[in-house]
């Protein structure tokens, strides 16, 4: 095999691999969807109040009003929903202004574990996540 051949055989497999790993996050991503979709629905029916979430900016050192009501999912206040079942990760550049006219965050394609990849008991699979959050209530 010559090299040209070598590198395409190894870049067609990192390819393939790639492919393969967008197709299994976009089906995980679907699948925490409906369970967001259906905590959303069933937070709301319990009463719970949505709050004006907030943004942690990157560099950790400030927390900012968001255009997102809905409910946090982890006591950090690092991720959060809102009613109309969109997740969201609470995090913003840093800037002066924003402390006076909060950020805008877009919602993000919502994991099946939250936290994945994070330090040692960190991460939490997001059903489970749904389910304390529910049981919480207003008192969480």
């Amino acid at each position: 095999m010559t090299d040209s051949q070598w590198s395409e055989t190894r870049g067609d497999a990192a390819l393939r691999k790639a492919d393969a790993l967008a197709r299994r996050e976009a089906s995980e991503s679907r699948q925490a969807a409906v369970l967001i979709a259906q905590f959303a629905a069933d937070a709301t029916a319990a009463g719970i109040t949505a709050e004006v979430l907030t943004a942690r900016s990157y560099d950790g050192g400030s927390r900012y009003r968001t255009n997102v009501t809905g409910w946090y999912l982890k006591h950090d206040r690092s991720v959060g929903v809102d009613a109309a079942g969109e997740f969201y990760v609470l995090t913003a550049p840093p800037r002066f202004m924003s402390r006076f006219t909060g950020t805008t965050v877009e919602p993000s394609p919502p994991p099946l574990e939250l936290g994945k990849g994070g330090r040692d008991g960190e991460s939490m699979p997001i059903a489970t996540a749904l389910a304390k959050r529910l049981a919480g209530g207003n008192a969480w």
